[in-house]
């Protein structure tokens, strides 16, 4: 324990270089990284307020959808709690997923994949934890989709998730896959993770008893901030 937290593991994370991972040789810093102190204002500072939500921001199969109309696609729930590294849940932070739809497409302009765009599925939400840490999104499953890596290399179907704390300097990212996928085992970029154990932080699992008969199955997915039971974060090693 040091300062009242658990201490860090840093082989639990990837290393920054990873060849078969083709961008992060470009990415990856050239020297050591410079630990610069945070200012009061970045960590104090307010991000969002409650009422910038609106009514159906954790609902992605209707938020971008025409007036009777709704996503294409298998209708899932991502349910899960949001915990520090003793297992104490987080409140009032801020989730925000974003996605591709059921085709494996993103709705953005860069876009190369000739998968059909869905008119009705924008690809975003967000939600703020309630107090027991809790939160809850609707959407459909994502598909997976090729990328420009390798040859005939294959993202896995995810979800990206940014979770924002209480200031401005207090934001994790991180991506969640789907338990039974084999291609997860065959993403460079899940290969990157040093350990299995690392690596299934990643998957949320079927549960079966939060699923909605005749509506949507549920897929759990619990995230920790901090410490060595930590989910695995893109921007930063430490946690939060």
């Amino acid at each position: 324990m040091t300062n009242g937290f658990t201490a860090r593991d840093r082989a639990w994370h990837p290393p920054a270089l990873t060849p078969l991972y083709k961008t992060s040789v470009a990415r990856s810093p050239r020297f050591a990284p410079i630990g610069a102190a945070t200012s009061l204002s970045e960590e104090t500072g307010p991000v969002f307020g409650h009422d910038m939500l609106g009514a159906k921001d954790n609902d992605l199969i209707t938020n971008f959808a025409a007036p009777g109309e709704m996503a294409i696609g298998p209708r899932i729930l991502v349910q899960g709690r949001v915990r520090d590294e003793f297992g104490r849940p987080v409140p009032h932070c801020l989730l925000e997923v974003w996605q591709a739809n059921a085709g494996g497409r993103y709705r953005h302009k860069k876009e190369g994949y000739l998968a059909p765009l869905d008119p009705n599925f924008g690809g975003c939400g967000r939600c703020i934890t309630d107090e027991n840490g809790f939160y809850e999104f609707r959407t459909v499953k994502p598909g997976p989709y090729p990328w420009p890596n390798g040859p005939d290399d294959w993202r896995p179907a995810h979800i990206h998730v940014s979770v924002f704390g209480h200031g401005f300097a207090q934001r994790l990212i991180t991506q969640m896959y789907f338990e039974g996928d084999p291609m997860i085992w065959q993403c460079p970029i899940v290969g990157t993770i040093p350990t299995r154990e690392a690596i299934e932080t990643l998957v949320a699992r079927l549960d079966r008893a939060g699923s909605i008969p005749m509506d949507a199955l549920c897929y759990r997915f619990d995230i920790t901030l901090r410490g060595r039971r930590q989910t695995m974060f893109e921007n930063r090693m430490e946690g939060m």
